[in-house]
Formats: C-alpha cells, structure tokens, sequence
C-alpha cells in the first residue's frame, strides 16, 4: 500500500482537501497581480518636453499654441517625445505642414505628461522616457531576477525545513517588500523591492502546489494542477479590475499587497506535509496532521485509530525504494537523460521568454490597457480547457509541439497585421499568449513524466530555473525595439516555433505509459523502443501501489 491509500482511507477528496486547496490556489491567483502588475504601474503615457522656466507665463496664456511652436511633430504628426525646437517656432502657427527644419534639443527641463488616464506611474515620477526609458524594462528584469534567486533558494529550503515554513515567509516577505514599495522614494529603492517581491514567487508557487499535491489523492491531483493554473489566470483578470478602480500606481502597488497579510495570518493554520514530516522521522507530527484530517472529513473514529505503526504500514514499502539524487550532473550522464534535459531546457526558457514577452508590454497593442489586460486573461480560460483534452487523449508530445509552433506563428504573423488594424493585432496576440500559457500547463505534467524517479524532483527544480532565466530575459529581449521594432516579434515567436520542433525530434510520448523509476531503467526503455501500445498494456497489469505513486510523491 501507499501514501494516496492512507489519504483515501481517511475521506479522499474530502472537505480537508477542498478547503486546503482553495487556501492556497487564493494567493497564487493575487500572485499573477504581482507578475503584470508593472504593466499599470510602469504604464508610460503620451509625453512631450516641458517648457522653459522663463516661458511659463507664455505658455499658461495659450498651451495649444505653445505646444505647437515649441515642439516639434513626428513623422505621424504627433508630437515629438524627446525634442523641442531650441527657440520658438512661431512662423509654424502659419504654415500647414507637419515637417520642419529647425534647430531642437532634449529636455533639459523635463516632461509634461498626459494624465488623463493614469494619474501617476514610476514612469512619471522618475521620469522613465527618452535616454532613461530602457530602465522600465530594467525594473521588470529586476522582478525576474528576484524569481530566479527564489526558485534556487526556497527550492532547496523547502526540502530541508518543510514545505510550510518557506511559504509562511514568503507571504510575509511579500506582503511587507510589496506594501514598502508603494513609499519608497528613489527608482533604485523600488527595485530592490521588486526583487524581494520577486523572490517570493517561487517560495509561493513552487511550495503552494507541492502541498496540493501531496495532500490530495491521486484522483484530484490533476484537477488540482489544473486549478492552480486557472488560478493565475483568474488573477491577471483581478488585476485588470483592480487597476482600473484604482488609477495611482501607489495605491494599486499598495491595494495587490496588503491581501497577502491576511493570507500570512491563516497560513498558520495550514498544516505541514505529512509526507515530508514522515520522511524526515517526525512521525508523531505527521500522525497528528493525519488526525485532523480525518476529523475535517468526517472520520474522526478513523482518525483516532491512527498511530505510528499503523501509518508505516501503509507507507513504509514505499519510502525504503527511494533513492534521491545528491548532483546536478546526473540530469547530463548518460545519453538519453542529457538529450531529454538539453530539449527541456530550451522549452522551459523558450515558453518563458516568449509568454512574458507578450504579457508584460501591453500598451504597445494601442487599445485600452485594462481592455487587452483582461482579453489576454479571458482567452487562456478556453486555450488551457483545450490543452487538458488533447493531453489527455492524444497526448503529452503533441500537445505541447503543438501549442508553442501554434504560439510562435501567431506572434510572427502579427507583423503582417496593418498596425490600423489593432483589434485584431490584440487578438491575435492573445490567442499567442494562449497557447503559451496551455504549453505551460502541458510542459510540467510532461516533464515530471519524463524524468526517472530517483532525479524527477532534481529535474523539475533545474527546469524551472531555466524558465525564470526566459522571464528575466523577456524585458531585455523587449528592448531590441530601440533597434526596429521588429526583433522582439521575430525573437518571440522563432525561439517558441524552435522549441516546438525540438519537442516533436527530441522528446517521447509518456502518455498512458508506467513512470520510470532509474536512470538505468530509463536507458534500456530507449534501447529498447516500446511501443504505444505495449505500454498501455504494460500500464493496464502494474498494481495498485504503481498506480497510486505519482512523480512528486516518489521523490520526496
């Protein structure tokens, strides 16, 4: 017997469960706040050079007409962002044309900036445009290099102290860094920030979904990870909300944060894994977590019963066959790991890189910000029902070849897209951003499968950092638009269209077929080449315990 029968035992998928994912599936979705929240904060409004300080009174008496002697407009007729004419140009009020040679300079005296629909954001206050506008992306670059030190941090904290304690600070710390940003005074300040906020989201994420896992029976723990999913989801739609009752970047900053208090004081009631706890010889803890289950989920005669003994029967067969891997180097030994680790790792940062890429620079597409922020949420709704019903029937492989060429075409084919034709560039884009979220949902399943037991939790770690490593490198692969705003497409969607091919060459189908438990077992499957087939029927004879191991559950 296994883990999954003691928890079915006492209740399954019983009122514990339920309430238990729901506490933690509520700040994932805040936490997708977090992540695109600087698409509000960081928003850079239409801008043009302020007026000398000699020229106040001049410009107080007639603005439109200063505006249009002083500045210069672009080849759209708009005016410039970054120049004014030296001296005024009052012969222009005469002429009816847009182009004119005259002497210009920067901005010596800063910027006028239209308030009409963000009242205050970092790009106003620290005046982010022109020279300085490449720091904004910074910013962002900052968040994701804040996820990146946190996979690798909390990632390994989490097997040494449990999976509770990392996840109680990391609401803490992103509740405090979080409402700390909203009065901090200097871009620099803000950034470090950032980065702290940063860093909670893998403590958050990575934490939230092994206590889902770990606590709910084999029969809900797909609709568990699906959940997760359309939690994030569901949070870039709360931000589009949120940011349009709330217009000053920060009281949003502040509005986004403060939740996570709440959610720091209940996590305390949270209980620890008791797979971990069993694992690390705290056995009487474990029995007690055990306990209340059973009492939550209406068995409290069960739960009563349970002891020490009792438990290891059920679990004891299990934990002795596993054997963790203590290097790195075992994800790159022998052949058919290295091909599957080298394929995975340009998946992760490619679907990273491309989804980030898309999500975090939403005014470019010329439409209401809230508008497309809520567009781009609604659509992943439907892409990931998609993505579920062709992993489930037609496969792992397909689908996720499948959905990041798709993604990949649709960013590339936006630049032939008339830039009149906005509606349909957003939606276009959104469908993109879609089929890279569902890939995402697709990619962990696939690559927990892929790996053999004894490196599955080494492999997922190491995946995940090469995706925070795409996400921090989205907003400098964004900046490439200085040079033609044609690189950051192109960029995007060669690399997901790239990773998708690597997918289909290098990578094998593990739908409907038995987890492979070594490295050793895991070569002779490529040597030998079983087929579809063979494995379903293989699946079909493998007994109970098999069936109720999963891969996070036999690597702990």
């Amino acid at each position: 017997m296994a883990f999954t029968d003691l928890l079915d035992a006492l209740g399954g998928v019983g009122r514990f469960q339920i309430v238990y994912t729901a506490l933690l599936l509520l700040p994932c979705g805040l936490l997708a706040c977090h992540t695109f929240l600087q698409n509000f904060t960081a928003a850079s409004p239409p801008h043009h050079c302020q007026h000398p300080a000699s020229h106040t009174e001049a410009a107080a008496n007639d603005s439109g007409v200063w505006l249009r002697a002083t500045i210069p407009l672009d080849q759209h007729g708009i005016p410039e962002s970054c120049q004014r004419f030296i001296e005024p140009q009052w012969s222009l009020l005469r002429l009816n044309t847009s182009t004119y040679e005259a002497p210009t300079e920067g901005c010596k005296d800063g910027w006028v900036f239209d308030r009409s629909v963000f009242p205050s954001t970092i790009v106003m206050e620290w005046d982010l445009v022109c020279e300085a506008r490449t720091l904004r992306d910074l910013a962002q670059s900052v968040y994701m290099a804040g996820v990146l030190v946190g996979a690798a941090l909390f990632g390994s904290l989490a097997d040494r102290l449990g999976r509770k304690a990392p996840l109680v600070w990391s609401y803490l710390q992103l509740a405090v860094s979080g409402a700390a940003t909203a009065y901090v005074g200097s871009f620099s300040a803000y950034c470090v920030f950032r980065f702290l906020m940063g860093m909670t989201f893998s403590g958050i994420i990575l934490n939230s979904l092994s206590l889902v896992v770990e606590w709910m029976p084999t029969r809900g723990r797909t609709v568990a990870g699906i959940l997760l999913g359309f939690s994030f989801t569901m949070g870039q739609l709360i931000l589009a909300g949120v940011a349009y009752l709330i217009r000053p970047w920060r009281w949003l900053q502040f509005a986004v944060s403060a939740p996570f208090l709440i959610v720091f004081l209940y996590s305390w009631w949270l209980p620890e894994s008791s797979r971990w706890l069993f694992l690390h010889g705290k056995s009487q803890q474990a029995v007690q977590n055990l306990r209340k289950v059973a009492v939550m989920n209406g068995g409290k005669e069960d739960g009563e019963r349970l002891t020490t003994e009792v438990v290891n029967s059920y679990i004891q067969s299990e934990f002795a066959s596993v054997r963790t891997s203590n290097s790195i180097l075992d994800l790159f030994r022998t052949p058919a790991i290295r091909k599957v680790t080298c394929c995975l790792m340009m998946v992760w940062f490619s679907n990273s890189v491309a989804y980030y890429g898309l999500a975090m620079d939403l005014q470019k597409f010329r439409l209401s910000i809230y508008l497309v922020q809520a567009l781009f949420g609604i659509i992943d709704i439907p892409a990931m029902l998609v993505a579920t019903t062709t992993m489930i029937y037609v496969g792992r492989r397909v689908t996720v070849a499948s959905f990041l060429i798709l993604a990949g075409l649709m960013v590339i084919a936006n630049l032939f897209v008339p830039e009149d034709l906005q509606t349909l560039r957003t939606v276009q884009a959104a469908l993109g951003k879609g089929c890279l979220a569902s890939s995402f949902i697709c990619v962990y399943l696939f690559t927990g499968e892929l790996y053999p037991t004894e490196i599955r939790q080494m492999g997922m770690g190491f995946a995940s950092v090469n995706a925070r490593l795409g996400g921090l490198a989205a907003p400098l692969v964004a900046t490439l638009g200085e040079i033609s705003p044609v690189l950051p497409p192109v960029v995007f969607g060669a690399i997901s269209v790239l990773a998708g091919m690597a997918v289909t060459c290098f990578l094998t189908e593990t739908r409907n077929m038995p987890l492979v438990e070594t490295i050793a077992a895991m070569e002779m499957r490529v040597k030998e080449g079983p087929s579809q087939k063979d494995a379903e029927e293989k699946s079909e004879e493998i007994s109970l315990q098999q069936l109720g191991a999963s891969p996070l559950k036999e690597t702990i």
